[in-house]
């Protein structure tokens, strides 16, 4: 797909860009001061971790830990030859560029990032409106594309108001909202997004190394991810000593007010319901037919056959946005990835680019 405007070269300048800031601040946390870079640059690492601060003093949740990780995956992902080889089983741009209303979530640092740049990459102009618990990071990350080309400036704009003048929405929200959006955007082409859930399935022979990937998937932004995983499918029998022992690692999560809060209430609400849960000090198991488990806890369930199970899952495919197990387990994803999705792994299945490219030329909504 040949690219005809700048967004490409400047989302590549971006995650070089990214990488560089990554490894300065792990140089610096090292004692090793880089005294070669030039001022502008150093001006620059500066801004955005003044930015990662007050992205954290607005949402607890966006620790620099987990800040760091979401700009690390994007730092790997924005590479000249991922992004064209995303890009090249689309048709180029054609057209006059459309003005696509973008309402994002705000569980997860920069989780409305793919759809802005998906945007940008068709051609089409950005109208964003953030979510309260994260307007300030993909606005910086934005400025940065414009300090790299110039001419994206126009391309993209924020509002905090009502959404005016735009020919296609992507909204993101809950099963609740999901109704909100569909009265007030049905009207236009669009992806409305509701609440999906991430499960992993284990047989009993993972090694330690594929349990320490699970214990990624689950504890990487708190849980609050749609793919976070927050349930467990577990054999008959089954042994979670090692489970637990892999899950050592986060055990720092109970350090964090919000996360203890939340595991402190969900305890003390199955402690005087009487129901039976496991408990590491940081982590509760509850056996729970549901899929989606609060904060603090992961829910799980016992199975006997695995040709159930997948049929289980097959069923359940429209509320799950990926499954984590075994290569064995038809479309799982392995341990440790679920949180390093790439560039086609759109959410929900539905493919922005695509839609993006079908979008009919219309009046925009006044």
């Amino acid at each position: 797909m040949a690219q005809p405007d700048p967004s490409l070269s400047a989302l590549v300048q971006l995650g070089d860009f990214l990488r560089e800031f990554l490894a300065d601040a792990s140089r610096e946390a090292s004692g090793i001061a880089d005294t070669t870079r030039e001022a502008s640059g150093n001006k620059a690492f500066h801004q955005l971790t003044a930015t990662m601060e007050q992205a954290r003093l607005q949402n607890p949740w966006f620790t620099r830990e987990e800040v760091t990780y979401a700009l690390q995956q994007w730092g790997d992902l924005l590479r000249k030859d991922r992004l064209r080889k995303w890009l090249a089983a689309y048709d180029s741009p054609s057209g006059e560029p459309l003005t696509v209303a973008l309402i994002l979530a705000g569980n997860v640092p920069l989780v409305g990032f793919h759809d802005f740049i998906s945007v940008l990459l068709t051609g089409n102009r950005a109208l964003l409106k953030c979510s309260s618990s994260d307007n300030i990071l993909l606005p910086h990350l934005a400025s940065l594309l414009t300090g790299f080309e110039p001419s994206l400036d126009g391309r993209y704009r924020f509002e905090d108001g009502t959404l005016k003048a735009y020919d296609a929405v992507i909204a993101t929200g809950s099963n609740n909202t999901s109704r909100y959006f569909e009265y007030y955007f049905g009207s236009r082409p669009h992806i409305i997004r509701m609440n999906r859930s991430s499960v992993a399935v284990l047989t009993g022979s993972e090694s330690p190394e594929e349990l320490g990937g699970l214990a990624d998937d689950i504890f990487r932004y708190f849980g609050l991810g749609c793919r976070s995983v927050s349930k467990l499918f577990v054999p008959d029998g089954y042994d979670f000593d090692p489970f637990f022992t892999a899950c050592y690692a986060h055990k720092h999560r109970i350090d964090h007010q919000k996360y203890a809060n939340n595991y402190d209430y969900n305890k003390a609400v199955y402690l005087m319901s009487g129901s039976a849960m496991l408990d590491n000090g940081f982590l509760l198991l509850k056996e729970d037919p549901g899929l989606d488990s609060p904060i603090g806890t992961l829910f799980y369930e016992t199975y006997t056959f695995m040709r159930e199970l997948q049929n289980r899952l097959d069923a359940l495919s429209g509320d799950l946005q990926c499954v984590v197990g075994p290569d064995t387990l038809a479309g799982a994803i392995p341990f440790g990835q679920a949180q390093q999705p790439a560039l086609d792994a759109y959410a929900d299945g539905v493919d922005t680019i695509a839609f993006l490219q079908e979008i009919p030329a219309s009046n925009p909504e006044q």
